[in-house]
């Protein structure tokens, strides 16, 4: 029965329904089917899925994000990042990574930062000569960071659906997201040297450095105010999200000068459609998680690797594949939210660390954003650098194998994941 239902739903996304849709009229089918459970459940169980105070910083978080890109901050901290690195080599490729890890303090969406970064620094890019494909290409796997650095609206979703402390969870990816941009860093550097990109002879100047300073600072110390809010416990997760969106908005409104009314109304517009879109696949995947309760598939998969003898390294490579899979084929939420909770309980029979697996399995499947068939950054960039889809997947995968390096680093030696959280808590 339990393929049954996943039939159903790839068998509704292959006709072209959204993943929540396809997510909720299977799980309506697999119940009419069974015919012992009334369809009530799907409604009780639709409820009971975004039932969660937490649930609410995550439109706080996209919001943030939104304002920061719509008011011109995303290229302030560009700008900022230029002066340092912009003029050797590979410069504008490091700027995007530099960009990426400093807005992943903000947004927590790998959709939102390659949006904000790439509209900025694509043009840019191609007016200095670099290829369109080799542009795309860092600015989506840099944007890979954004979820893992902390906040993290995956993360979130892992916390309310198993109980792991967010604040684990989130200095949990500090490691791994700087290990993702030093990594990234190597391979842009390799590939820039080979097509002999040109370097910008600047020299640096501490009076230009100066005035980005004073224009930047304050953008800077966004991403600092809600890490620091969270992790030492200042303020609670939804408060600190409703205190950046306070503190973004004083930047646009009244240091900066950005943003205006009309500007502001299209921005919370844009909010609201994502998070409506976020909320509704966290609804359908309570039906989903019934069903798997209902069918025991925890038990049933905890046998099954029990038989296969695994243990703790070989279900850590299992579950590497598993969610890597899933990832290239899948939305990374509906994947998440499903199996997460049907795997936890097996990885901590066999010794797993909780922090440690969550962190793993966001970035096993954020790298599945950078993968055919799904690939949605892939499809993003396309439509921001104007060239095709084969031509981006051939150009990238060499910052896909770097990413796929990090993930398997971090996933056999946990402590990458741990050494932060245990050091704070």
């Amino acid at each position: 029965m339990i393929a049954l239902l996943f039939m159903l739903l790839f068998g509704f996304i292959a006709v072209g329904f959204s993943i929540w849709t396809a997510m909720g009229m299977s799980g309506a089918v697999y119940l009419l089917i069974q015919g012992d459970a009334s369809l009530r459940i799907v409604v009780s169980k639709m409820v009971a899925g975004i039932d969660s105070d937490t649930l609410v910083a995550i439109p706080f978080f996209i919001l943030a994000g939104e304002i920061m890109n719509a008011a011109g901050i995303t290229r302030r901290l560009a700008d900022f990042a230029n002066v340092f690195v912009g003029r050797f080599r590979a410069g504008m490729a490091y700027v995007s990574i530099v960009v990426s890890v400093i807005m992943a303090g903000v947004s927590g969406s790998a959709v939102a930062d390659a949006t904000s970064v790439s509209s900025v620094l694509h043009p840019i890019m191609r007016k200095r000569g670099y290829h369109d494909a080799f542009a795309a290409s860092i600015n989506a796997a840099s944007a890979v960071i954004g979820p893992i650095i902390p906040p993290s609206i995956p993360m979130i979703f892992i916390g309310v659906i198993s109980g792991i402390s967010i604040g684990r969870l989130f200095l949990g990816g500090i490691l791994p997201g700087l290990m993702m941009g030093l990594f990234l860093w190597v391979v842009a550097t390799i590939v820039a040297k080979r097509r002999g990109y040109p370097r910008i002879d600047e020299p640096f100047e501490w009076k230009r450095f100066g005035a980005l300073l004073k224009d930047t600072i304050l953008a800077l110390l966004a991403p600092a105010f809600v890490v620091a809010g969270v992790v030492f416990g200042f303020v609670t997760l939804i408060e600190v999200a409703a205190l950046a969106i306070t503190y973004v908005l004083i930047l646009a409104l009244f240091v900066y000068k950005s943003l205006n009314v009309i500007q502001l109304a299209d921005v919370f517009r844009r909010s609201a459609l994502l998070s409506a879109a976020l909320m509704a696949i966290f609804a359908v995947v309570g039906i989903f998680q019934y069903v798997v309760a209902t069918e025991q598939l925890g038990a049933q998969l905890l046998q099954a690797i029990e038989a296969m003898n695994l243990g703790r390294n070989g279900f850590l490579a299992f579950s590497m594949l598993f969610f890597l899979i899933m990832g290239a084929l899948l939305d990374a939420i509906p994947v998440m939210l499903i199996f997460f909770p049907v795997l936890l309980p097996i990885a901590m029979s066999l010794g797993v660390d909780p922090t440690h697996f969550g962190v793993i399995v966001v970035l096993n499947l954020m790298i599945g954003l950078m993968t055919p068939p799904i690939g949605v950054l892939l499809f993003l960039q396309t439509k921001i650098a104007g060239i095709g889809f084969s031509e981006l997947v051939r150009e990238s995968w060499p910052y896909t194998l770097a990413l796929l390096l990090v993930l398997v680093i971090v996933t056999f030696f946990p402590q990458l994941v741990l050494f932060i959280p245990n050091l704070v808590f």
